[in-house]
């Protein structure tokens, strides 16, 4: 019985086992998404590509360009050197080497997406023709190493705003919404389709692998003949790691020309690429087949051992080893001369710079900067779906909602249980000014470190998304800004509501309304400020380090700790950027004009018996109130124009 037991126990366990699939790497990947045809593929050559950046050093920084001699120019690093090569259609080209080989430059420069600081020389080409930025950026798709989202939206909300801004506009809406299916289907995204992306240290989201299926997704909707991709692979597991390049290779195989970096691939990954460009040095060390590979290092007596990676073995040849450093360079150099005098080399060197005379796409891509623009949806349309974005991102944060409207209430509670039942008296006047300008200092400051880190914490995904033409600058500011207006609009009117009439300020007629319309103008002019200083601002620290340095001089010109009329004349021309000034002086003008009962013992002269007086005390005129709104509306416009000037200069910085 025993071994009966035994036996049909083994049989089932064997009988599971069979039944579980385990995925094989050797299977051959399928075609993935729309089929290029024929005639619309991309073949995409480079030519006597030269990357040279300046050596940073301390004689070379701006700080010493003063007293630096002007004969002598920066020194140069060469980092690529006469690079060429073709990339084809239906193949996927892997671009191996070594860390510092130059894999990651090359890209760039292939992309027309290398630094400010880094200069390019040489041509590229699509099938024959000299092509421009705008015009590769508006048919092409470049998927980076750092996954860079909005953590907050979810998977489909993401592909869903790529779609509208990334498709043709010609294409419908209903074509777009089905096109999205289609690509969470394709990368089996369907299970993780609502949840959120993820902000680390705050929402936990999707894996890492979910992550880079997703940024391929995103750049497969719009069905681009041409993909480049930065090491793909990093930071994932072999299983992981595989599946990517299987959906690059089916990619490839639908027709698109796809070229990617990467670093020490499996020999699972290796035996999916159609082609190989090792690097090193900045230098070609070979581009062709991993068949044609074999022969050429075995003509180097070099060839690589059985049952070795040949990923690692070439990776390993290639590189410069720390000890023997003259050497390693000598016999990279050595490759690399072979390689341009065989015939592999020889047949690339025509091949990348041969340029086409008579071409179908003469028109399209040569001086496409004139003839196609990088945006594929219109202006509206790029600003309904930025801002439905926007939108999307400030109501999906409810907890940061709720803090911010308990901390107004408990201000508000806190100021008024202070200031309760002011009696219009010598003390209560001095009192009321005091609460008044507290209002401005509570708004001001609570409303400025609330969006000081609106624009540099997206600062990565909208200088992204701009280089890839999916929308404006201007769009980008206006949707951001418009987006947080409703609740910061909210705000003020909880925080004066609760405690202008606990402390007992000027009720008469319409002064409350009037009283709510400065504060609400006053928190707007804040928002206004703070955006200026995350726009110029390169990272979070820095914004909070130069934010309130930055506040304290017009604090101090709002008339309450240094009366009007004792600004220094060369401090005069600040103090009218001082939005404290404009809007201390409407809230004393509505709270004091016309009031005539301040109770003021006998025999106490410097008591100001009436409003009026208590006016002139800080040097303000009733005759000024229309002239102080108008500063704050031109105030709003005057921060927010220079606020969207700097965010366009760093677009340009970044080119």
């Amino acid at each position: 019985m025993d071994s009966e037991e035994s036996d049909s126990t083994s049989s089932s366990t064997s009988l599971n086992l069979t039944s579980v699939k385990i995925p094989i790497y050797g299977t051959h990947p399928q075609p993935t998404g729309i089929v290029i045809p024929s005639e619309e593929r991309i073949t995409y050559s480079w030519s006597e590509l030269n990357v040279f950046a300046n050596i940073t050093s301390p004689s070379n920084s701006r700080a010493f360009s003063f007293f630096k001699n002007k004969k002598n120019r920066p020194q140069k690093r060469h980092i690529l050197k006469n690079v060429s090569g073709v990339a084809y259609p239906c193949e996927l080209l892997a671009i191996l080497g070594s860390s510092g080989a130059g894999k990651t430059t090359l890209l760039n420069a292939l992309t027309f997406q290398s630094p400010s600081s880094i200069a390019v020389s040489g041509i590229r080409c699509v099938n024959g023709v000299p092509v421009a930025p705008k015009t590769l950026t508006s048919q092409s798709a470049y998927v980076q190493q750092d996954d860079l989202f909005i953590g907050n939206l979810t998977v489909k909300e993401h592909l869903v705003f790529q779609a509208l801004l990334r498709m043709d506009r010609h294409i419908s809406y209903t074509q777009r919404m089905r096109r999205v299916e289609e690509v969470i289907l394709e990368f089996g995204l369907t299970k993780c389709q609502n949840t959120q992306i993820g902000i680390l240290g705050r929402i936990k989201g999707i894996s890492g692998g979910e992550k880079k299926r997703l940024s391929f997704a995103a750049e497969v909707l719009t069905n681009p003949k041409l993909m480049f991709c930065d090491e793909p692979t990093s930071g994932l597991d072999s299983f992981m790691a595989f599946t990517v390049i299987q959906v690059l290779k089916s990619m490839a195989m639908a027709g698109r020309t796809v070229v990617c970096t990467i670093h020490q691939p499996s020999s699972e990954l290796y035996s999916l690429f159609d082609k190989l460009l090792l690097m090193s040095e900045g230098r070609t060390a070979f581009l062709g087949s991993p068949e044609e590979a074999d022969i050429f290092f075995k003509q180097l007596e070099a060839p690589c051992p059985k049952n070795y990676n040949p990923a690692d073995y070439f990776i390993q040849l290639l590189a410069i080893i720390p000890e023997k450093e003259e050497s390693s360079r000598q016999a990279v150099n050595m490759i690399c001369d072979k390689f341009e005098r065989s015939t592999i080399g020889v047949k690339l060197a025509l091949e990348a710079g041969s340029t086409a005379t008579d071409n179908n796409y003469q028109d399209v891509w040569l001086n496409g900067e004139t003839t196609r623009s990088p945006y594929k949806a219109s202006w509206c349309a790029q600003f309904r779906a930025v801002l439905w974005r926007s939108w999307l991102s400030v109501v999906k944060e409810p907890l940061l909602i709720k803090v911010r409207f308990i901390q107004t209430i408990i201000m508000a509670l806190i100021i008024g249980a202070i200031y309760f039942g002011q009696i219009l008296d010598q003390n209560g006047v001095l009192n009321i000014n005091g609460v008044l300008f507290m209002f401005l200092t509570s708004m001001t400051f609570q409303n400025v470190f609330a969006v000081i880190n609106v624009f540099c914490t997206e600062l990565g995904v909208f200088l992204r998304e701009h280089r890839n033409g999916m929308y404006r600058t201007d769009v980008y500011f206006l949707s951001k800004t418009l987006a947080e207006t409703p609740l910061f609009t909210f705000v003020p009117i909880v925080f004066i509501t609760i405690c202008y009439f606990m402390i007992g300020l000027n009720t008469t007629g319409p002064r409350f309304f009037v009283a709510v319309g400065i504060l609400i103008l006053v928190t707007h002019v804040a928002i206004s400020f703070g955006y200026l200083i995350s726009c110029v601002s390169s990272n979070v620290s820095m914004a909070l380090s130069i934010g309130p340095p930055l506040m304290i001089p017009f604090l101090l010109f709002g008339g309450f700790f240094l009366n009007v009329s004792s600004i220094p004349v060369y401090f005069k021309w600040l103090s009218y950027l001082s939005w404290f000034r404009f809007a201390n002086e409407a809230l004393l003008i509505n709270q004091w004009k016309n009031v005539t009962n301040i109770e003021c013992p006998v025999l106490e002269t410097e008591c100001p018996k009436d409003g009026h007086i208590v006016l002139e005390i800080y040097n303000f005129a009733e005759a000024n109130f229309i002239t102080d709104i108008l500063a704050l509306v031109v105030l709003i416009f005057v921060f927010r124009s220079v606020a969207y000037f700097a965010l366009l200069l760093k677009t340009y910085q970044r080119k």
